[in-house]
């Protein structure tokens, strides 16, 4: 069993001792933390809260000790039922709520859940905000209210609905231009939330013809519902066959995107937001911004456009961050998150498979065809596992000071800029292994890269 605390919020797995996984009293302990949290720093009138949820099989279980400790803290709950993450945050915004919570293990299997945390702006807590939420829980200063103050339950499940009018109200969404491309879309929603929206969105788009794969939202994922290629060899190997234009992937809550190319190939998750962005530039021209492991194509495709790109540290709250610093019009993850603040400042697969369709019906190439318009890169990632006692700060610091003739970013680990490659070192938070991702125009090449940083810190230690 495992129980993972972090600023990003609280998962686990489902069962065992409290403590050990994620069992009801752990839900009960950090819900009613985030709800004083809430109530020390919201400057809402309103005592609302929106939750929302994938469709794990856990979910109803959670989801009743959830609402149950928000209304036993004196909150309002707003229920939207099955809900992508991106439709949550949304919502918050609609309801003019105090926060929000999303019940989703997002990628993890099926005997994982997960609290995930908003603020009133219906985005992630940032670092001292998470920090603050973890505090409370473990110092349990939180106390419930007596019996006249207990919140009340609101059921709204509209809200996929109004997500989808949202998208469809987008400026560079061209539902005319989809609807005469006539096009025949398979989706593989790996049996979650995405099987009720994803469809839905297609058909509000104009798409006619929508095969559906693992669109039933039973929770019993058809495959590891992490969208990489090894998992995803069942609608691969429909598009071989040549029935659809494009395939759409989405994880259990939506907020990463896959594309399928239609000769059955992978678009490449890193892609996504590549060429979504160019569309994105080609009309409205702008900063962009993606995280530090994330592919150098979107800088490349930037700079094409006549725009400026910077790289924040990993993590949705930091793109989003930066992005409202730089005023970045497109910006996200390279895991094929899409953060497009026209709509809202939150990863959003429906925003993605709306603007990708859009830009597809209007230059008339096949998939594969626009996906060669771009610079090929290839990312490998790796890692190295240390003892306990090893320094991975002291390791970090001598890698970056051998490399200090090449261009070096340390906001997040250390980043190795080459000519014509990337390498970046971060640490994890959670277990002694230095993490090590790297690009190049080859695959060979970038395993090389790495390889070569892994013997100089085997050196080290």
């Amino acid at each position: 069993m495992s129980l993972i605390k972090s600023i990003s919020g609280i998962r686990g797995t489902i069962g065992g001792a409290p403590g050990e996984g994620l069992s009801p009293l752990d839900i009960v302990k950090f819900t009613a933390a985030y709800a004083t949290f809430i109530k020390n720093t919201t400057t809402r009138s309103s005592r609302r809260i929106v939750v929302g949820r994938d469709a794990r099989i856990s979910g109803k279980m959670v989801n009743d000790i959830v609402v149950g400790t928000l209304t036993g803290m004196g909150f309002d709950v707003v229920n939207i039922g099955l809900a992508t993450t991106p439709t949550t945050e949304l919502a918050v915004v609609a309801e003019k709520a105090c926060g929000g919570i999303i019940l989703t293990a997002s990628h993890n299997p099926k005997q994982w859940n997960a609290l995930k945390l908003l603020n009133e702006n219906g985005e992630f807590l940032n670092d001292s905000q998470g920090k603050e939420v973890l505090r409370i829980a473990e110092s349990e200063e939180y106390r419930f209210v007596d019996v006249d103050s207990l919140g009340c339950v609101f059921a709204n499940e509209t809200y996929n609905s109004k997500h989808i009018d949202s998208v469809l109200k987008l400026n560079l969404v061209d539902v005319e231009a989809i609807k005469q491309a006539n096009f025949t879309v398979a989706v593989d929603a790996v049996n979650s939330v995405g099987g009720v929206i994803i469809p839905e969105l297609l058909r509000a788009l104009g798409v006619k013809n929508v095969i559906c794969l693992n669109c039933e939202p039973t929770g019993h994922f058809a495959h590891t519902p992490e969208p990489l290629p090894e998992n995803l060899t069942q609608i691969s190997d429909l598009l071989k066959t040549g029935v659809a234009d494009v395939g759409f992937v989405v994880d259990p809550d939506v907020d990463r995107l896959a594309i399928v190319m239609e000769n059955g190939e992978m678009f490449v998750e890193e892609y996504t937001l590549v060429a979504i962005a160019d569309y994105v530039l080609s009309k409205t021209p702008g900063a962009t911004v993606s995280n530090l492991s994330s592919s150098r194509a979107l800088r490349v495709v930037t700079e094409k456009h006549g725009c400026s790109y910077s790289a924040s540290a990993v993590g949705e709250v930091n793109v989003v961050t930066e992005m409202k610093r730089t005023g970045a019009v497109i910006g996200g993850e390279g895991n094929g998150g899409v953060i497009y603040p026209a709509s809202h400042y939150g990863r959003d697969a429906l925003v993605g498979v709306a603007l990708f369709l859009s830009m597809l019906a209007k230059c008339g190439k096949k998939v594969s065809e626009l996906k060669k318009t771009y610079p090929s890169y290839a990312i490998a990632k790796n890692k190295i596992e240390l003892t306990p006692s090893i320094d991975v700060d002291a390791i970090l610091d001598a890698v970056k000071a051998k490399f200090c003739t090449e261009k070096i970013t340390d906001i997040d680990g250390v980043k190795i800029d080459f000519p014509n490659s990337w390498v970046h070192l971060r640490k994890s938070n959670t277990e002694p292994i230095i993490r090590i991702y790297s690009e190049a125009e080859t695959m060979q090449e970038a395993d090389e890269l790495a390889q070569k940083i892994k013997d100089i810190i085997a050196q080290m230690v």
